[in-house]
């Protein structure tokens, strides 16, 4: 067999898992019921946490699905079924709700955490791909996987319903954020760190506040306006009338009075009605103001209000990973 058929063959087999799995999660979305809403309920009504199990392969798509659940409002964690028979049973407790999987809600190793659950009355969720299984029929609301072939011609390496257990486990999760009315500001919480973290940045975490801001009044002198635009830092000035922010002094303000600049005020050299940026708004959104307008830094001010409260530079948007 030539190379190029043997690249050929590769890509069929590539496109023909793909194409196979993509097949079974719209059997999955078409299959959905009452039963999935239930489950969310539950899962929402939990004054504890989900606690998600699973051995094997459907041990490691639990993991991803606490970690999701976890990082989109609802406190959850994997533990594995092994381990729960020697001490993490302690790990649930009243005011828990489980989630189970098991492809073939027979798994031995759960045997164990499904006997806890009963016992101490923690409302199971169980996923599986047997209707009649143990798992389905001791659990307070089942979860039936369609019946899809698996991937691989041989039909035994989990795959079909790996893919399906962790597309349901999305859905639960994106359907508990709609109901927790959980936002991209809660979501930041949880994602303090990495790109991620930085987009979802607020001017008023990066901002530069009181005596940091470069302010003067309206009848400085420019001379005093230079000094405070060089000892802040910013290459501007804010100028402030009663408090409130009128203008700004750039340094394209400065090249256009070069003559006589020295003999003039702050008010008159500066550009009046300076573009402002609200301390709620997402960093990122400064900074395409700012490459916008071809500006280097915005004043901050609440919404309604003439009164700075910050000032931010693209600088400080470009050293938090911001853009």
């Amino acid at each position: 067999m030539t190379e190029t058929a043997d690249k050929q063959d590769t890509l069929s087999v590539g496109r023909h898992v793909i194409a196979q799995e993509a097949a079974a999660l719209g059997l999955l979305a078409d299959s959905l019921d009452d039963s999935f809403a239930a489950a969310v309920d539950l899962l929402l009504g939990a004054k504890g946490r989900v606690i998600v199990s699973g051995m094997g392969k459907s041990g490691h798509i639990a993991r991803k699905i606490a970690a999701t659940l976890a990082s989109t409002g609802t406190p959850a964690h994997f533990v594995h079924p092994a381990e729960a028979s020697h001490g993490d049973l302690g790990m649930m407790a009243a005011g828990d709700v489980t989630l189970v999987l098991s492809n073939s809600g027979e798994t031995p190793e759960l045997a164990d955490i499904i006997a806890y659950t009963r016992r101490f009355q923690i409302p199971m969720v169980g996923v599986a791909g047997k209707k009649n299984s143990t798992l389905l029929r001791q659990s307070d609301i089942a979860l039936l996987l369609p019946d899809a072939p698996e991937a691989c011609d041989s039909g035994i390496v989990p795959t079909t319903s790996t893919t399906m257990t962790l597309a349901l486990g999305d859905a639960l999760a994106i359907a508990l954020m709609e109901r927790r009315d959980f936002t991209p500001e809660n979501f930041r919480q949880f994602h303090p760190g990495g790109k991620l973290g930085a987009r979802l940045s607020k001017v008023a975490d990066l901002m530069h506040a009181g005596a940091a801001m470069p302010l003067v009044k309206p009848d400085t002198p420019m001379g005093e306006a230079l000094l405070v635009i060089s000892q802040k830092g910013f290459g501007v000035a804010g100028v402030i009338d009663n408090g409130n922010l009128v203008g700004i002094i750039t340094d394209g303000d400065l090249r256009r009075h070069l003559d006589g600049l020295m003999q003039c005020s702050a008010r008159e050299v500066m550009t009046k009605n300076p573009q402002t940026v609200a301390p709620d708004s997402l960093a990122e959104e400064a900074l395409a103001t700012m490459n916008q307008r071809k500006i280097t830094t915005l004043f901050v001010r609440e919404q309604g209000l003439d009164t700075p409260c910050g000032i931010l530079h693209i600088h400080d948007c470009l050293r938090a990973g911001v853009g």
